[in-house]
């Protein structure tokens, strides 16, 4: 809910708690908050994250990765997750080294993944999809994943276009895995509320998740039409097809 739609008699309520607390420094902060838009971001995100501030381990990263890193405020911003303290403390850790991702920053996302399904996510915002409904009853579409750090290929595996999914397979090296579909849009969807670029945006990429006939499920194509969730069988091969891939753990 905005401020706006709040009751009045609410937030000035907040709003002399927040002044009571702050005791003498409250013209101080009332200054820096008028002439500081970053100062008042970050006291919103302090806000949002329960009282609980960014671990160092997550600032080194969000300084290396910049645009590309998809944290716990991104996701409570643009995805509106109210994250337990569980969940903050699973997330607390970034499970990849420095040197990592000193040389994912400009390939990769790192994103901050919450239980969100597909179909959850189409339903805070569905403009960013194409208009869909083949798998509104698919199983994976309603799979929410598990809280974690991804690091995400923004673009399909090298060479992997025209290559069917064993071929694709063989391409994957020991230090990575193809995510899953809830990752993979979570993933581009997030990513472009937070900073308008869109990936994959002429390019299919496999997934490892299956429909109910057994075919790997594949996102991409993300226009302006929107994100397509498609499939495609094991043996297909395209020029517009290549795989997905997300770093493993350290």
């Amino acid at each position: 809910m905005k401020w706006t739609e709040i009751q009045t008699g609410k937030t000035h309520s907040a709003f002399q708690h927040f002044m009571v607390a702050l005791g003498d420094q409250a013209e101080v902060a009332v200054d820096r908050i008028n002439a500081e838009p970053v100062f008042a971001e970050r006291l919103a995100a302090y806000a949002q994250n329960g009282g609980i501030e960014a671990t160092v381990s997550q600032k080194r990263a969000r300084e290396i990765m910049g645009k590309n890193f998809f944290g716990i405020e991104e996701a409570i911003k643009h995805f509106g997750v109210n994250p337990s303290r569980r969940q903050f403390a699973a997330l607390s850790e970034i499970p990849f080294s420095e040197a990592v991702l000193e040389q994912s920053k400009d390939t990769h996302v790192l994103v901050a993944v919450f239980p969100l399904s597909i179909l959850e996510i189409r339903g805070k915002d569905s403009k960013p999809f194409y208009k869909q409904d083949w798998y509104d009853k698919e199983s994976f579409a309603k799979e929410h994943g598990e809280v974690t750090w991804q690091l995400v290929r923004k673009t399909p595996v090298d060479n992997s276009l025209s290559k069917d999914w064993p071929e694709q397979q063989a391409l994957i090296s020991k230090d990575d895995e193809v995510p899953t579909a809830q990752v993979m849009v979570y993933t581009i969807i997030g990513h472009f509320l937070a900073t308008c670029e869109r990936l994959f945006e002429k390019v299919y990429v496999r997934t490892s998740s299956v429909d109910s006939d057994g075919y790997h499920v594949c996102v991409g194509y993300f226009a302006s039409a929107g994100l397509f969730v498609s499939y495609l069988w094991v043996g297909r091969r395209d020029g517009y097809l290549g795989v997905s891939s997300a770093r493993k753990f350290n």
